[in-house]
């Protein structure tokens, strides 16, 4: 049976068209005349970056309609409208997503199922499983842990073994990462990783704007932590698909680990990531020594899942 799309609420449509105004301006104010290639006449701006009529003239469109869309209104606007926006606001690909995103979710025709969930198929836990020499975890968009391997869960044994999650669940790198002191400890470039963390949930307000997991998660953070609430109101989005993580462990010190993160498409929501250090790196022998202390210990399902 097919997921059922939720019910906005009059809140969720207020909450989305604030959604939609905030990122717009936002993207407006970072772009100045010279950037977009138009000509400034005088030295008296009030506004930072773009003005609303210079916006409209560089995505062919009249400026009462521009500013329709800025209050928040994408409802039925058409493929040419949001590519003109692009172009105007200079999108980047996650930017350009997460534009589409949400005037699919402002459109009632256009609206998608969210589907988040912490149920991992038999045939993916026996995958993760099979990579006995690289850490790997299963994850959702909210970024709970919902599966990890024996060399998965000791590199991450920080995140699983903190505090926050001893009476609830389930572990979560977003929770961790804000709310637990030794988060700032354990991601080595904690300042680049919370950046992308925000980022990345942000851009999945867009594709999953009624998911209540998601928006609870998202008003938990932001009242309790001032790093996550700053960088929420910048409205950057980002993909999270592959680079280099620094993690400090606990056990084996400092680690620069690639990373990749594949989306699983017959389970919408979950993302596989795992690790895969240079043969002969100090990362590698690192991993080995990880490996040696977890033993050969099978795909271990995260907590409350």
């Amino acid at each position: 049976m097919s997921p059922v799309p939720p019910k906005p609420s009059p809140g969720d449509k207020k909450n989305l068209a604030a959604e939609v105004r905030d990122f717009l301006s936002t993207r407006r104010a970072r772009i100045t005349p010279e950037q977009a290639g138009l000509p400034v006449y005088g030295g008296n701006r009030r506004v930072a970056g773009l003005r609303r009529e210079e916006v409209a003239l560089l995505a062919g469109m009249s400026v009462d309609y521009y500013v329709r869309l800025e209050r928040g209104n994408l409802s039925g606007a058409s493929d040419s409208v949001l590519e003109g926006l692009a172009h105007a606001l200079q999108l980047d690909e996650a930017e350009r997503t997460h534009l589409y995103d949400l005037a699919r979710a402002a459109t009632p025709s256009g609206r998608r199922p969210t589907v988040t969930t912490s149920r991992v198929r038999p045939t993916i836990l026996r995958l993760l499983d099979s990579m006995t020499g690289v850490p790997a975890y299963v994850r959702n968009a909210r970024f709970d842990i919902v599966a990890a391997n024996a060399l998965g869960r000791a590199l991450y044994a920080p995140v699983f073994d903190s505090p926050l999650f001893a009476q609830r669940g389930p572990v979560n790198n977003a929770r961790f990462m804000f709310l637990d002191p030794a988060g700032q400890d354990f991601w080595a470039d904690w300042d680049k990783g919370a950046d992308d963390a925000v980022a990345f949930l942000r851009a999945e307000t867009g594709r999953a704007p009624y998911d209540r997991a998601l928006t609870d998660l998202i008003g938990e953070l932001t009242a309790r932590s001032e790093d996550f609430a700053r960088r929420w109101a910048r409205h950057d989005v980002k993909f999270h698909r592959s680079g280099t993580k620094r993690l400090h462990h606990p056990l084996v010190g400092d680690l620069a680990l690639p990373y990749e993160a594949m989306d699983l498409p017959s389970d919408p929501g979950l993302r596989l990531n795992f690790y895969t250090p240079e043969p002969d790196s100090p990362e590698r022998e690192a991993l080995g020594l990880l490996a040696s202390w977890a033993g050969t210990g099978t795909v271990v399902p995260a907590a409350n899942d």
